[in-house]
């Protein structure tokens, strides 16, 4: 890698907290990491367990084997559903194969699959508020029969949305979508739907809400925001819209130190940007959010900061054969 180096140059670097794993990704990680200790390796997962290439590198690595289906699993072998949830169909599929399979879910997800399940069982349609082919929503929707259920992405869905008439309505959310974003759905549906049941409590999770607001609250004080995180990672894509809606006017996605373009940013700096942002979204490891910081003092002259909105104290408990 080119190391571009002006260490006279000062540079203030405002590290967003909470940042990084959540308590959902976090179980998750270590259901495949126990799962190996019990039932030896190879242990086979079922899509990635959370979006992060280094986090599913370095479970490879231990022993965990990741495929598309439960199609793809071995006869007696083990297999764990990733973070993001599944479809009914899929643990059916590994009880029908007679495979012990592990449920890796985060139990916030699992929520909205229960509220989805009971909305259906009362004859209400379900307008499901999610991206089209994210893992979460292919897994919520197919928690209930396909004509019970609509998607819907963006307000000029809402305002398009047709139903035959005095049909029970309610909604639920992917778990990590934009705050603000959703909020602007849900005023279309309950406008136009006054009797739409919503969510005994909120589907956007408590992380996803938390590493926006500290984005939201830093951005308008840094020149730009790097956002730690994988391109197929919902709640980090997130992360960039909403610095560049609260006022930072160049956020970008990085995977990691690699991924920084350091001869552009230093004519960045040289141009005036004198302070960055950085966070990490919910599947981002924190050795990666250090080792960014390290790179940039390799290169410049680094003011650290840390500014911390909320302190998170969640934690999930793991299946019951895999606690200690």
């Amino acid at each position: 890698m080119h190391l571009t180096m002006n260490k006279d140059a000062p540079l203030k670097i405002i590290l967003a907290a909470p940042r990084g794993f959540c308590a959902g990704v976090d179980r998750a990680i270590k259901i495949v990491e126990r799962a190996i200790d019990h039932y030896g390796a190879p242990v086979y997962v079922r899509h990635e367990i959370v979006h992060n290439q280094r986090v599913v590198e370095t479970l490879e690595k231990q022993g965990a084997v990741f495929v598309d289906e439960v199609s793809d699993v071995p006869e007696n072998a083990p297999v764990i559903f990733s973070a993001h949830g599944v479809a009914k169909s899929v643990p059916m599929a590994a009880q029908a194969r007679g495979l012990t399979w592990l449920d890796a879910t985060c139990p916030l997800v699992s929520k909205v699959h229960i509220e989805a399940s009971r909305l259906a069982e009362t004859d209400h349609h379900i307008l499901l508020i999610g991206h089209a082919g994210h893992p979460e929503v292919i897994g919520t929707m197919g928690q209930v029969e396909t004509n019970k259920i609509s998607l819907i992405e963006t307000k000029e869905d809402a305002r398009n949305f047709s139903i035959e008439e005095n049909t029970p309505l309610a909604y639920v959310t992917q778990t990590t979508l934009s705050v603000d974003d959703t909020s602007e759905i849900i005023d279309v549906l309950v406008s136009r739907f006054p009797n739409i049941v919503a969510p005994h409590k909120e589907d956007i999770c408590y992380a996803t809400t938390n590493r926006q607001q500290a984005v939201k609250n830093i951005a308008p004080k840094v020149d730009q925001m790097l956002v730690i995180g994988a391109t197929n990672s919902s709640n980090s894509v997130r992360l960039v819209e909403v610095a560049l809606k609260a006022g930072c006017e160049d956020a970008q996605l990085i995977a990691d130190a690699d991924d920084i373009d350091w001869d552009a940013f230093s004519s960045t700096v040289a141009a005036g940007v004198k302070t960055l942002g950085i966070t990490a979204g919910a599947s981002a490891p924190e050795a990666i959010v250090r080792e960014v910081v390290e790179s940039f003092k390799q290169r410049f002259d680094v003011e650290l900061e840390e500014y911390v909105d909320t302190v998170e104290t969640v934690k999930f408990n793991l299946p019951r054969e895999l606690r200690d």
